[in-house]
C-alpha cells in the first residue's frame, strides 16, 4: 500500500496532529500539500481543501488509515507520543491475534489506526481464510513493556509505512465484486455481510470494507476526508494486467503509461503504480 491522501480543512493543525503526535516526519512541504512519512517512504499526505466540508454522518468513505510500525518498541513510541500531545485522539485498542493496534481520531474526524504485526510464522490459516480476533489489550501495559528511554526522547524509532486501508462502504456484495473479482485482490475474511478483508501475496489484509456506519451509502460527493488510496504493484506487467481487467469490466480508467486512476463504486479514487 501507498499514501493515503486526505483532504483537509486546517492543514497546520492537521500537520502538528500526524509530525507531533503520531511521530511522522515532514518530507515535504509545498504550498497547499504536506506529505508525511518515516525515511523516504511517505505514509499520509495532507491536502490543503478549504472549500469543502465534512460528509454527511453516514457515508462512505475512509474507516481508518492503518500505518504499520517495524517493531513493538516502534508501535510504544508512537503511541507514546500521541499519549503525550493528543490523548484525547485514543478511541481504543485490540490484540488481532496478527497484531496489536491502537486506534485513534485525528482533529478531522478521520480514523488513524497504529499497529505492529505478528511473525508470519505465528499466523493462523484454515481453508484459506485468516484467523483474526478482537482481543482486550492493555495501553499502558504495552507500554510498559515496549516502550524504551530511546523511544520518550525520539518517539521516531524504525520504519512505519502504511499496512493497510479500510475504507467505509455502503455493501459488502458490491465491495466484493469491484475489489476482488475486479481488482484482482483475494478474500482472507469476512465477518457476516458487514464486513470483508482482503489482501494480495497472503497478508492478512490490505484493504478492509464495512457497513457499519455507512450502510446504503451511495457515491461520495465531495468533501473533507479521504482524497486517494495508493497502491504499489510490483512491475509494468501487473498494471497492465489490473488495466485490461479494469477496461473489460467497464470501469473509466485514467491511465498514463506509469500510473492507473479509478474510483471504486462510492467513488472513493484509487491510484495503482509500479514500485519500479
Amino acid at each position: 500500500m501507498g499514501a493515503v491522501t486526505l483532504l483537509v480543512a486546517d492543514l497546520d493543525a492537521m500537520t502538528a496532529y500526524y509530525r507531533d503526535a503520531v511521530a511522522l516526519r515532514v518530507l515535504s512541504a509545498e504550498g497547499d500539500r504536506v506529505v508525511l512519512g518515516r525515511g523516504t517512504t511517505p505514509v499520509v499526505i495532507l491536502q490543503h481543501s478549504p472549500d469543502l466540508t465534512h460528509a454527511a454522518p453516514r457515508a462512505a468513505g475512509l474507516f481508518h488509515t492503518a500505518i504499520l510500525f517495524e517493531t513493538q518498541a516502534a508501535l510504544a513510541a508512537a503511541l507514546y507520543s500521541v499519549a503525550q500531545h493528543a490523548p484525547g485522539t485514543f478511541t481504543g485498542s485490540a490484540d488481532h491475534l496478527v497484531s496489536q493496534a491502537f486506534y485513534f481520531t485525528d482533529p478531522e474526524g478521520n480514523g488513524v489506526e497504529l499497529y505492529w504485526d505478528r511473525d508470519r510464522t505465528q499466523w493462523s490459516w484454515a481453508h484459506g481464510r485468516i484467523e483474526m480476533g478482537t482481543l482486550y489489550l492493555d495501553p499502558n501495559a504495552f507500554l510498559g513493556e515496549h516502550l524504551t528511554e530511546s523511544g520518550t526522547a525520539d518517539p521516531v524509532v524504525g520504519g512505519a509505512r502504511v499496512g493497510h486501508v479500510h475504507l467505509s462502504v455502503g455493501d459488502v456484495a458490491s465491495a466484493r465484486e469491484f475489489y476482488v473479482h475486479r481488482l484482482g485482490f483475494e478474500t482472507t475474511s469476512e465477518l457476516g455481510g458487514s464486513a470483508l478483508f482482503v489482501s494480495a501475496g497472503g497478508y492478512h489484509h490490505h484493504m478492509a470494507m464495512n457497513t457499519w456506519s455507512s450502510a446504503g451509502a451511495g457515491r461520495r460527493s465531495p468533501a473533507l476526508g479521504l482524497g486517494r488510496v495508493d497502491i504499489i504493484l510490483p512491475g509494468a506487467d501487473d498494471l497492465g494486467s489490473v488495466a485490461e481487467r479494469m477496461t473489460h469490466f467497464g470501469v473509466p480508467v485514467r491511465d498514463d503509461g506509469r500510473t492507473l486512476s479509478f474510483e471504486d463504486p462510492w467513488a472513493n479514487a484509487i491510484r495503482l503504480t509500479t514500485a519500479g
